[in-house]
C-alpha cells in the first residue's frame, strides 16, 4: 500500500522565515539549566553514529532519548545494553551508517531497520515513540524522529517512513532541498540532517495543540 503525507504549511516555501526562526530558537545555545535539551540529540557524547558505537546501543543513546522527553525504563535498559545487547548489534550492522532516507528507493517489509523497531518494541517498556526516536540516535539520516505532535501534523496514510521517504523525492527531490536550505540559513550546522530539520521545524509549529505530546504512546 502507497503511504502518503500532508506536508505542513509551515514546509512550504511562503513560511521559510518562521521555519529559519524554529531551527535557531530549537537550536540555539544550551547551558543545562536553559534552552531546548532536545538540540542535543544528536549531537551528545559525539553522537550514536559515530564509528565506535554505531552498531551498539550505550547508555549515552539512552539518556540522548531522554532529551526528547522519552525514559527507558530500568528492565528494559538492561535488556539494550546487557541481555539483548548482541542480538540489537546484529541487527544495527545490517544498517547502512552513511544511507540517506531521500536515497532509499523503496522500503519492504523485511527492511533492516522495520525489522530493529519491531525487536526494540519487544524490549519491556519501550513503545513505539522511543523505538524510533532510539533507531534515530543510531541512524539519523535513514530514521526520522517521530512522535504524537508529528503525526498530528502530517497525519501519514500508512508508514510515515514510507510516506516521509516519498515526500522527499517527489518533485525532484523539492522537499529535501527546501529542508538543506532551511538549515543552511539557520546556521544550525551541516550535521544536522534533514530529518532532524522536518521534525523540529514540524514539532515547534504544533507542539502546544497536543497537552500528551511528550507522552510515550505505546
Amino acid at each position: 500500500m502507497t503511504s502518503t503525507l500532508n506536508v505542513p504549511k509551515i514546509l512550504t516555501p511562503g513560511s521559510r522565515a518562521q521555519a529559519v526562526e524554529h531551527l535557531r530558537r530549537y537550536f540555539g545555545p544550551v547551558d543545562g539549566t536553559s534552552g531546548w535539551a532536545g538540540s542535543r540529540f544528536e549531537r551528545l557524547a559525539g553522537g550514536g553514529d559515530r564509528p565506535d558505537v554505531a552498531d551498539r546501543f550505550t547508555a549515552d543513546d539512552l539518556v540522548a532519548v531522554s532529551l526528547l522527553s522519552v525514559n527507558v525504563p530500568p528492565h528494559g535498559a538492561i535488556q539494550l545494553l546487557e541481555s539483548r545487547a548482541d542480538e540489537l548489534a546484529r541487527l544495527l550492522a545490517e544498517i547502512p551508517h552513511d544511507l540517506e532516507l531521500v536515497d532509499v528507493e523503496s522500503i519492504p517489509d523485511d527492511w533492516a531497520p522495520n525489522r530493529l523497531w519491531a525487536a526494540l518494541r519487544d524490549v519491556r517498556g519501550i513503545g513505539w515513540v522511543t523505538a524510533g526516536k532510539l533507531l534515530a540516535r543510531k541512524r539519523p539520516r535513514l530514521i526520522p524522529v517521530y512522535d504524537s505532535v508529528v503525526q498530528e501534523a502530517v497525519t501519514p496514510t500508512a508508514s510515515f517512513w514510507e510516506a516521509l521517504r516519498a515526500a522527499l523525492r517527489a518533485d525532484d527531490r523539492a522537499l529535501h532541498r527546501h529542508l538543506l536550505s532551511l538549515r543552511d540559513e539557520a546556521g544550525i550546522g551541516d550535521d544536522i540532517s534533514a530529518l532532524r530539520v522536518f521534525d523540529v521545524v514540524v514539532w515547534m509549529q504544533n507542539r502546544y495543540l497536543d497537552p500528551t505530546a511528550d507522552a510515550e504512546a505505546a
